[in-house]
């Protein structure tokens, strides 16, 4: 079991972030992203508001959202050439993202507390290593969930990996996240789902999409996992 769980009682319990969105505020790294992408395709550029309704998906689904009409060669020379640009971007050292404040003291507050800490995102693994290099997060997780790994969300893949990676039960683990591909992921692979505001969807979209609990800030993460895993009660998962 990993340090951030030793010495602990009871049974271990796991908080899995989202990272854009939740984490992180990439909204205008990704749009920016997206509109070189498809300006390079002579396609005009999506709006951001588009944009931030996609965020979250692995970046196939989300190409195919944005521009509908493409056929398969089209959405596949798309998503190639919006790999370049998110490639690029990070390259040149582009800093569009933003810790959103209250993040890393929450995640450090979660970890002092026993919780064991992890990532479930629809970046690739190169773009998740680059953000957590950027804001010097990488050693606060233990499991690691990107979309080049299998399946994205909305489907259980990535916490089906993060609960087996990490040694914790469904009934001892919680999904934050911004949007409702976080919410229908967790209700998928049967764990409570946490639903923050300050990211991407709507707080009616996350409580439709199976969110729990919904949280304004970072300030009552804490209190809202507790109640949702009590330490010492965590059972087998939702029916």
């Amino acid at each position: 079991m990993s340090d951030q769980s030793s010495g602990r009682q009871g049974v271990p319990r796991l908080a899995v972030f989202d990272m854009d969105g939740t984490l992180v505020d990439s909204q205008h790294a990704i749009a920016a992203a997206m509109a070189e992408a498809f300006l390079a395709s002579n396609l005009a550029a999506p709006p951001v508001a588009a944009v931030r309704r996609v965020v979250g998906l692995s970046l196939g689904p989300a190409i195919a959202r944005l521009a509908p009409g493409l056929g398969a060669a089209g959405l596949a020379a798309l998503e190639g050439r919006a790999k370049d640009a998110f490639s690029t971007l990070g390259a040149a050292g582009v800093e569009a993202e933003m810790v959103f404040d209250g993040a890393i003291e929450a995640l450090d507050g979660l970890a002092a507390a026993g919780w064991i800490l992890g990532i479930a995102t629809g970046k690739s693994a190169h773009g998740l290593k680059e953000t957590l290099d950027r804001f010097d997060l990488a050693g606060r997780f233990v499991t690691l969930q990107t979309a080049d790994q299998g399946p994205g969300k909305p489907a259980p893949d990535m916490l089906h990996r993060a609960m087996a990676e990490a040694g914790v039960e469904a009934g001892a683990t919680v999904m934050i996240g911004d949007t409702s591909f976080d919410m229908a992921m967790a209700e998928a692979a049967r764990v409570a789902a946490l639903g923050v505001t300050w990211g991407y969807h709507d707080e009616h979209e996350l409580v439709a999409a199976g969110a729990a609990r919904i949280i304004a800030k970072f300030d009552d993460l804490h209190l809202a996992v507790d109640a949702m895993v009590p330490r010492g009660q965590a059972g087998m998962g939702r029916p």
